[in-house]
C-alpha cells in the first residue's frame, strides 16, 4: 500500500488534549502578593483565551487549548485564594514572614513562607506546605527544627 493513503498522526490533535493543571488538596492561602499575581495570571489567560478564539481555532488547536486549561486553573485558585494579612511580630514564624535559619554546617538561609503559587525558592520564598515551612511554622528564635534528617536552628524571624 502506498504511503498516500495511510493516515498520518495528527500531532496537533494530540497537543490539542492537554491534561488539567493539577490543583493542590491543600487551603489556597495567599499573601496580598500572591493575590495580585494571581490575578494577574488570570488576566494574561483570559486575553491568551480571547486571543486564541479570534484566530483560526482550527489552524491552531493546541493555542486553544492550552488558553481554556490556563483559565480554568488560574480561574480555580482565584476562586479558592484565601487571603491572609500579614500578622504583626509575635516572635514567632508566621505565614508572610521571613525565617532566617543556621544549618549545622554554618550556613544561613533566609525563606519567605507564603502560598503555593507564589513560592519560589530560587528567589528565597518556600510554599507553607514545604517540609521546611511545615518544621519551622510556629517556632521562635532559638528553637530548633528538623527537615530531612538535618537539624536548624531559627536564628532570625522578620
Amino acid at each position: 500500500m502506498s504511503v498516500a493513503f495511510t493516515k498520518e498522526e495528527d500531532y496537533e490533535a494530540t497537543a490539542a488534549d492537554l491534561p488539567d493543571r493539577p490543583i493542590s488538596p491543600h487551603p489556597n492561602l495567599v499573601t496580598p502578593e500572591g493575590l495580585a499575581a494571581i490575578e494577574a495570571e488570570l488576566a494574561a489567560a483570559r486575553a491568551a483565551y480571547a486571543a486564541a478564539q479570534t484566530g483560526d481555532v482550527k489552524d491552531d488547536r493546541t493555542a486553544m487549548a492550552r488558553a481554556t486549561r490556563d483559565l480554568r486553573y488560574w480561574s480555580a485558585r482565584r476562586g479558592s485564594a484565601q487571603l491572609v494579612e500579614p500578622v504583626s511580630a509575635d516572635g514567632a514564624v508566621r505565614f508572610g514572614g521571613q525565617v532566617t535559619v543556621e544549618r549545622e554546617d554554618g550556613r544561613r538561609q533566609t525563606w519567605r513562607i507564603v502560598g503555593e503559587d507564589e513560592a519560589d525558592p530560587a528567589r528565597g520564598s518556600v510554599s507553607y506546605v514545604s517540609p521546611l515551612a511545615q518544621a519551622v511554622l510556629g517556632r521562635s528564635v532559638g528553637d530548633l527544627a528538623t527537615v530531612a534528617g538535618n537539624e536548624l536552628e531559627i536564628v532570625e524571624i522578620g
